[in-house]
């Protein structure tokens, strides 16, 4: 992936999303937009890594053990990969206030749904449903990337980047804390109340009205694999996202396994505690953006990709020695949101179709977020805490691997 000049994220092909004409509602106070849209995605981020911190406490109520419920996380990821693919796309085409609020309610059900569950199949469906429905925020990115001044661009989609990692350490915090305190249902119940209230906070400030459409519905689906041919550096970013994001998941949704588990022994909220490690990521975005803006993309997530290759072995010692998993939760965070902005202001930029650019980035990131969450559970069983960071180490290999070589 060739680096872009110090003034621009465009992709090799020299073209710029095409002009979209800011609508009346998303024009006015542009700050105070951009933070809602921040706010909202920090709760979209919690709902999807709701379940794992809390695996323990689900386990317990369920007569099981955690790594035999670790697969409920992996379908949380699942399922926000599936709702990204089906309804990101429609951010161009249909009215979006009412695409939100649909979204927002059958979110808001489904977590209410969770908390309530009787089994794991039924937490399991709820979690799928409730991810793939809390997609609001990446309806809006490229909205967010169009309106940013071009030399401003990466600083604009890091603030929402820096939303999406405050939530996840909420997730964990938060998350672990209240389970701790009240159980995990009521986790999940608090999560409806905050998807609610966010989610109409944010149909409210969009305009109403149907927007123009060419094709089908969901003609943006059938064109992924077309603009995936024909966009090499959209193509790249989508992949190295996927190995980066990959052993990201690999390791932290395994990590409560071996915090709570016999090496260490903690509680589920002393645990959770370690999440706020992961606050750094959320002081590295800005950092990333004007990074980006200045250096081009490429040279970033070369940077970030060499940094979570030096975290992998260091996690792997953390099997035994705290003070290396305190290192390696720093490390892998600024590498994982360095990436995500370097990688996802250039699939914003690189084609003249930005929502279903954005999507098959973001699908893709999550696709390989959810398969390595998977194998991270059953390496956790079968091989302990050196074949999740094995599954982690493979992930990153193949994202820089396979893209290495120029198509």
């Amino acid at each position: 992936m060739s680096s872009a000049p110090p003034s621009a994220t465009t992709g090799r092909q020299g073209r710029r999303p095409s002009a979209v004409t800011p609508e009346p509602g998303a024009s006015r106070g542009s700050g105070a937009f951009l933070a809602l849209i921040a706010v909202c995605t920090a709760v979209t981020a919690a709902n999807i890594y709701l379940a794992a911190p809390l695996l323990s406490l689900i386990a317990h109520d369920f007569g099981s053990t955690p790594s035999a419920v670790a697969w409920i996380a992996s379908v949380a990821q699942l399922g926000y990969a599936v709702g990204l693919l089906f309804f990101a796309p429609l951010g161009d085409t249909v009215d979006r206030r009412r695409l939100v609020t649909t979204l927002t309610l059958v979110t808001t059900a489904a977590l209410l749904a969770s908390a309530v569950a009787p089994g794991t199949g039924a937490l399991a469906v709820a979690v799928f449903v409730a991810s793939a429905g809390t997609v609001v925020p990446q309806l809006l990115v490229p909205l967010v990337a169009e309106r940013a001044p071009a030399a401003r661009r990466a600083r604009h989609v890091a603030a929402v980047i820096a939303g999406l990692f405050t939530g996840i350490v909420a997730a964990r915090v938060l998350g672990g804390l209240a389970g701790q305190a009240f159980g995990w249902r009521w986790v999940f119940a608090g999560a409806a109340v905050l998807t609610l209230a966010l989610g109409v906070a944010t149909a409210l400030v969009l305009p109403s009205g149907r927007r123009h459409r060419d094709g089908p519905l969901f003609g943006g689906i059938a064109a992924l694999p077309g603009l995936l041919r024909r966009s090499p550096d959209l193509w790249r970013a989508s992949v190295r996202q996927a190995g980066m994001f990959g052993a990201w998941s690999a390791l932290w949704t395994s990590l409560a396994l071996l915090l709570t588990g016999p090496a260490y022994g903690l509680s589920t909220a002393t645990a959770g505690l370690f999440g706020l490690f992961g606050l750094a990521a959320s002081a590295v975005a800005p950092l990333a953006g004007g990074l980006v803006d200045r250096f081009g993309a490429a040279r970033v997530v070369r940077g970030a990709y060499l940094l979570a290759a030096g975290a992998v072995p260091l996690f792997w010692l953390g099997g035994q020695v705290i003070w290396a998993l305190f290192v390696a939760a720093v490390a892998i965070h600024a590498a994982l949101v360095a990436s995500h902005v370097a990688n996802q202001t250039l699939a914003l930029t690189t084609t003249s179709s930005p929502a279903v650019a954005n999507t098959a980035y973001v699908v893709s990131g999550f696709a390989g977020g959810a398969t390595a969450s998977a194998l991270a559970g059953t390496a956790f069983t079968h091989l302990g805490w050196g074949g999740v960071s094995a599954v982690a180490a493979v992930w990153l290999a193949l994202g820089w691997g396979s893209t290495a070589i120029r198509r």
